[in-house]
């Protein structure tokens, strides 16, 4: 099976890694400046002890001449209307297309570019971010990848595509409830995100202040309403490890999306917050945490965008 991995940061570049690790044919589609960094340094995967080094098979979006069997988007918000454009010449009858951003409405996105049988859906979970040398750094031990065939989509076999993703350094899954799976990592991290970006702390300096286990409780609970509404609510599981994640003592814990506000980059605001927003407006939730959160990213990526040179 051909795999283009659309995007090499720290997604990309950690389930791709490993997969071009376990011998399967990976390429990576990547700009040029993120070509140069791993045609000098290789594709490096360092932390926890680890410090891995590829040689990635790299493309630019001219070179594109032929479909592949599956493409891995791992792209963030801001560029996945021109990764769509990029990725469309490895498209063909029978490519899949496995999402793994946040949020769902990059699935309508890729629905109205290539039609509902191809694109997949998929859920993602890694700790890992790009450190100053351009390596992915792993944060914690953790590396998961769920997917699936979307309610609503044609049905297709995926046997193959299990068998290949397997057994190649991450945990796999083959759901059934891929479109709930995606649902509950929605929620798990808007909670997360939300709770950071709104009392500017990891979660263990929120909780540990009068009133921080009722507010981040407060905050999932909103997320966890509008999956109710939309026909997905979360079973008692998702919830409960949502609700974990945002109430533990002592955590660390920080969502991508807080390391990038911290550090003046560019946010996943309509993404993960803006899209969430709106469909609590349809379906006619209160959610008035979420739309704070939302007002406030909002402001921070507009002052950025209006910088000189943008971001």
């Amino acid at each position: 099976m051909r795999i283009l991995v659309v995007g090499a940061g720290a997604t990309g570049g950690f389930f791709g890694g490993r997969l071009a690790q376990a011998g399967r044919d990976v390429t990576f589609l990547v700009r040029p400046g993120r070509a140069a960094v791993l045609r000098e340094r290789g594709l490096r995967i360092v932390g926890l002890g680890e410090q891995t080094v590829l040689e990635p098979k790299l493309v630019g979006a001219a070179e594109l001449t032929a479909p592949f069997d599956l493409v891995v988007l791992t792209v963030k918000e801001a560029g996945l209307a021109s990764a769509i454009d990029d990725l469309a010449p490895a498209v063909g009858p029978e490519t899949m297309v496995l999402p793994v951003l946040n949020g769902m409405r990059h699935v309508d996105a890729l629905v109205e570019r290539f039609g509902e049988r191809p694109v997949l859906g998929g859920v993602a979970k890694v700790a890992a971010t790009i450190d100053a040398n351009g390596d992915v750094a792993r944060l914690a031990d953790l590396g998961s990848m769920t997917y699936g065939v979307r309610d609503w989509a044609p049905d297709r076999p995926l046997d193959e595509l299990h068998h290949t993703l397997s057994g190649v350094g991450f945990a796999t899954e083959l759901s059934a409830d891929i479109t709930g799976e995606m649902w509950a990592k929605w929620v798990f991290i808007a909670s997360i995100a939300g709770v950071n970006s709104l009392a500017r702390g990891t979660i263990g300096e929120v909780v540990a202040e009068p009133g921080g286990v009722r507010f981040a409780e407060a905050v999932v609970a909103e997320g966890a309403a509008v999956a109710d509404a939309a026909g997905y609510p979360l079973s008692e599981t998702a919830a409960a490890i949502a609700r974990g994640g945002v109430t533990a003592q002592g955590s660390v814990a920080t969502a991508s999306l807080y390391r990038d506000l911290t550090t003046g980059q560019r946010v996943e605001v309509e993404q993960i917050f803006g899209d969430l927003v709106a469909r609590a407006n349809d379906l006619g939730v209160p959610v008035p945490l979420l739309e704070l959160v939302t007002l406030q990213l909002r402001v921070y990526q507009h002052r950025l965008d209006a910088r000189p040179g943008g971001s």
